[in-house]
């Protein structure tokens, strides 16, 4: 117990402490909770010493009923202490967790993409649920607990000593035991909850990763394989968690037998004296007996509690860990970016995603206002990497980007990607309603606006024919849509923003003939009039566009128009074309 600073870790639970201030009389309540339980707890006994060495020894009933009284009083007085420590704790512990659990979204949402390149999402879900929990305990179940259980032991010993302090030197002879037997015990479970932790998190990433990839799982044929691997975590789990099993298993009844042998020789020698030179009453040797489990429960209890506050410092350290984390894009830019003309300039711009292995080598090329412009090339040559470059969510190594020749970086982030929408390939829907997945529950898009909007791009018919229409529940990841129709919301999301900029990222190789058409109508109507950046995965999207760049392993190797790249000898364009989109243009 003189350690405990050590336990706690202090640095650690001071950034705890922050988030009490709020609730700094909720704290002080709570305190003054556990003192009152700690008073009374040790008051109990002393007055059935007095009711017996006064009155019942004596036999004597005049005074005896005050006792009663007094006794009724405490104990009462004890019940709703105790009624109010269990709440008011506990509402500490639930609304400091629900300060950090919102600070932590926060910051988790700001994050530059390249964060969650590197991090597991089953990790970062654990983080923010399960982690927030055991947060919760430390308050509701671990440090008040504790201090409790302290004081309680500590109040006690007082109340012993100055009833008879030959007994209370038998009692204290035990505690040196217990206590030994408690360091080695929080010892060993420290090491046994991080390990418990870290398979916690184990088991929701990979649990979390195989239900999102379901559909590959069962298309190659992996349930077994999937099996045998979660049975080979899960009997890690197991394993993490009997070793905490098997420490408690060997310290409580060491414990246990500890507090049966102080009560024997109590019985004992308080017997003896009681019987023989009276340096002990009847009243003394009862009270000892209900105070040594006063004493020695607390210890089975307090270390029963670390367990708690163990745990729920591990999880803070990592949801800390996740705090303190600075990966966010650096957003010092001062400009408040209302609207774009659309000038778009990447001035020798290099960029890697990984360090020492550029995926950009140095790239430039200008984008006029109004203009749309696609770009093709193989895969990995670079293409998407724009897109995130365009929108910051990656910062560039070397260069500059413009938008109406300001650099990107001198604008608010916010204003920046308010005004470039972003259609991907890959369309992310949420279970939400049609409508909620196109405005993203902006209050200031009604829905007259999105109906609207549908209709400008052609789209409205089709959703319409949806059970409920705009209010159509899609399900996790637009799951009730097939491809093609979530292409066509993300149009609709993007469209209905009214962006002066406009990236997409079309593919519509997987969709059906009717999808597509729709899909190449919203894509000439909201590119009409605003400056498009296009990866195009189609010829028509090509042919319209003004100007075409070529890239190739990260760098721009040809600029044009179809038609003037077509007319380049064994040019990087026209291989492409004839290999990728003259059989398109033939069918």
């Amino acid at each position: 117990m003189s350690k405990i600073e050590s336990i706690l870790e202090i640095n650690l639970f001071k950034k705890l402490l922050i988030f009490i201030k709020p609730y700094k009389l909720v704290f002080i309540g709570v305190l003054l909770a556990v003192i009152l339980l700690a008073i009374f707890g040790a008051v109990r006994p002393y007055i059935l010493q007095q009711a017996i060495d006064n009155n019942i020894a004596t036999k004597t009933v005049e005074g005896f009923l005050p006792y009663i009284f007094i006794m009724a009083g405490v104990l009462l007085s004890e019940v709703i202490c105790q009624l109010l420590f269990i709440y008011y704790s506990g509402y500490l512990g639930q609304s400091v967790v629900k300060d950090i659990r919102v600070k932590l979204f926060d910051h988790m949402i700001r994050f530059r993409m390249k964060y969650f390149d590197n991090s597991s999402v089953g990790v970062l879900i654990t983080r923010a649920v399960t982690d927030m929990e055991r947060i919760a305990d430390v308050f509701g179940e671990g440090l008040f607990m504790i201090f409790r259980d302290l004081l309680t032991m500590l109040v006690v010993s007082l109340v012993m000593l100055y009833m008879n302090w030959e007994l209370s030197i038998i009692v204290f002879l035990m505690l040196p035991l217990v206590l030994y037997a408690t360091r080695i015990f929080q010892k060993y479970m420290k090491l046994a909850f991080e390990e418990v932790r870290t398979e916690v998190s184990n088991l929701n990433s990979f649990v979390q990763e195989r239900i999102t990839g379901m559909k590959i799982l069962q298309l190659f044929t992996r349930e077994e394989t999937e099996y045998k691997k979660f049975k080979e975590i899960n009997q890690r789990h197991k394993k993490a968690w009997l070793k905490t099993v098997w420490y408690n298993s060997i310290f409580f009844p060491i414990a246990e037998l500890s507090s049966s042998i102080t009560i024997g020789l109590i019985a004992w020698y308080g017997g003896l004296n009681t019987v023989i030179d009276q340096t002990a009453s009847l009243g003394d040797l009862t009270a000892f007996i209900m105070m040594i489990p006063m004493l020695f429960r607390p210890l089975r209890q307090i270390a029963d509690k670390f367990n708690t506050l163990q745990m729920g410092m591990i999880a803070a350290k990592r949801v800390f860990r996740v705090l303190d984390t600075t990966s966010q894009i650096d957003d010092t830019g001062t400009q408040v970016a209302s609207h774009f003309n659309g000038h778009i300039s990447f001035k020798d711009v290099h960029f890697s995603y990984v360090e020492d292995e550029e995926v950009l080598k140095g790239i430039s090329f200008e984008v006029n206002v109004g203009e749309t412009v696609a770009i093709v090339g193989a895969t990995g040559a670079g293409k998407s990497t724009i897109i995130n470059l365009l929108n910051r969510f990656y910062d560039i190594n070397k260069g500059t980007i413009c938008i109406d020749n300001i650099n990107i970086k001198k604008l608010t982030l916010r204003s920046l990607r308010a005004q470039i929408a972003i259609v991907l390939q890959d369309v992310f829907l949420f279970a939400d309603t049609i409508l909620n997945n196109i405005t993203l529950n902006n209050p200031d898009i009604t829905i007259k606006d999105v109906e609207q909007a549908a209709k400008d791009i052609g789209i409205h018919d089709f959703i319409m024919s949806l059970p409920n229409g705009y209010h159509y529940n899609v399900k996790e990841r637009g799951a009730m849509l097939s491809s093609g129709q979530r292409q066509l919301i993300s149009f609709l999301r993007a469209y209905v923003t009214n962006p002066s900029i406009l990236v997409l990222d079309e593919a519509t190789s997987s969709v059906d003939s009717y999808s597509e058409q729709l899909i190449q109508n919203a894509t000439y109507k909201i590119t009409k009039g605003r400056t498009s950046i296009v990866i195009a995965h189609r010829l028509a999207t090509i042919k319209k566009a003004d100007k075409i760049i070529v890239m190739d392993q990260g760098q721009i190797v040809e600029i044009g128009t179809h038609k003037a790249l077509l007319k380049k000898q064994n040019g990087y364009y026209k291989n492409l074309y004839e290999v990728q989109f003259l059989k398109e243009e033939v069918m």
